[in-house]
C-alpha cells in the first residue's frame, strides 16, 4: 500500500491541493523524523516544569551565596496595622526608629522603612542591617531590652497591630549593598517562595540575570531567608513612578538572553508576591 503525502500546487478535488503517492521506502524515515520531533516537544515541555539537574553540595548554600567581604545580617519585618491606626503608628516610628538608627551604641542600621501602597493594605515594612552577624543581632536585643523609652514605645505599637512578622536575611553576593538613595520614588518588592533545594540554581541564574536591570539604578538590594519563611528570595527595586517601572520591566524584554534566564528560573517559583511602597519620611532609602 502507498503512503499519501501532501503537495501544495496542484489541483485536487475541492481542495486546491494534489495528492500524491509516496513509496513505502519513505515510511520508516517519516516516521522517525515525527517521532523526533515529538520527542523534542516533550523535551521541551518537560524542562518548563522541572529544574535541571543541581549536583550534590559540601557546603550550604548560604556560604556559597552570600557576600563573604561583609557579615552583615539583615532582618524585614511586615506589620499589619489597623486602618483607623495607621498615621499614629508611623508618627511613633518616626520618632523613635531614626534614635536607634543613629545611636552609635547599637550595631544596627535602618535599611528602609515604608508603608505598602499596592498589595497588602495598611502594612509597614520595615528593613534593618546588623554589622556584625548574629552576635550584632544579640546585643541590639539586649540593649533594647534596658531602653525604656523602646519598650513604652512596643507597648504603644502592639495596641496598633493586627499582626506582625519577621525574617532574618543574607544578601545575595551579586547585588550591590542597599545605600541610603534621594527621591521621591517608589520602591517595588518582589518576594519569591523557592521550592526547596533550589536556591543555588536561582542565585546561580540571577549573577546572570542582574546585569540586565542596572541601567536604570533601579536594583536596591537582593536577600535570601535564613530564618522565618525558608527559601524565601526578596528583590528591592526602586523606580520615579509606576510608569517608569513599566518602561523599565519592560525594555528587559528585548535584551538579547533576558528570556531565557526568566524561562529557567520561573520552574523555580511555588509563590510569588509584589508589594509597591511609599517610604516614610525619615526612610534612608527615599
Amino acid at each position: 500500500m502507498a503512503a499519501r503525502v501532501l503537495r501544495a500546487g496542484g489541483a485536487a478535488s475541492g481542495g486546491g491541493f494534489l495528492w500524491r503517492a509516496a513509496p513505502c521506502s519513505l515510511l520508516p524515515g517519516l516516521r522517525k523524523l515525527a517521532s523526533s520531533n515529538n520527542r523534542l516537544r516533550e523535551e521541551s515541555w518537560l524542562k518548563s516544569l522541572f529544574v535541571r539537574k543541581v549536583d550534590p553540595r559540601k557546603d550550604a548554600h548560604s556560604n556559597l551565596l552570600a557576600k563573604k567581604e561583609t557579615s552583615s545580617l539583615y532582618k524585614l519585618q511586615f506589620h499589619n496595622v489597623k486602618p483607623e491606626c495607621l498615621e499614629a503608628y508611623n508618627k511613633i516610628c518616626q520618632e523613635v526608629l531614626p534614635k536607634i538608627h543613629e545611636d552609635k551604641h547599637y550595631p544596627c542600621t535602618l535599611v528602609g522603612t515604608w508603608n505598602t501602597w499596592y498589595g497588602e493594605q495598611d502594612q509597614a515594612v520595615h528593613l534593618w542591617r546588623y554589622e556584625g552577624g548574629y552576635p550584632a543581632l544579640t546585643e541590639v536585643m539586649n540593649k533594647l531590652k534596658e531602653n525604656q523609652e523602646f519598650s513604652r514605645f512596643r507597648k504603644e505599637r502592639s495596641n496598633m497591630l493586627l499582626s506582625r512578622k519577621n525574617q532574618l536575611l543574607l544578601e545575595f553576593s551579586f547585588w550591590n549593598e542597599p545605600v541610603p538613595r534621594s527621591g521621591p520614588n517608589i520602591y517595588e518588592l518582589r518576594s519569591y517562595q523557592l521550592r526547596p533545594g533550589t536556591m543555588i540554581e536561582w542565585g546561580n541564574y540571577w549573577a546572570r540575570a542582574i546585569r540586565f536591570r542596572q541601567d536604570g539604578n533601579e536594583a536596591v538590594g537582593g536577600f535570601f531567608s535564613q530564618i522565618g519563611e525558608l527559601y524565601m528570595v526578596h528583590h528591592l527595586w526602586a523606580y520615579k513612578d509606576l510608569q517608569t517601572r513599566e518602561d523599565i520591566r519592560n525594555a528587559a524584554w528585548h535584551k538579547h538572553g533576558w528570556e531565557e534566564l526568566v524561562y529557567y528560573t520561573v520552574p523555580l517559583i511555588q509563590e510569588m508576591e509584589s508589594r509597591i511602597m511609599i517610604p516614610q519620611k525619615t526612610s534612608p532609602l527615599q
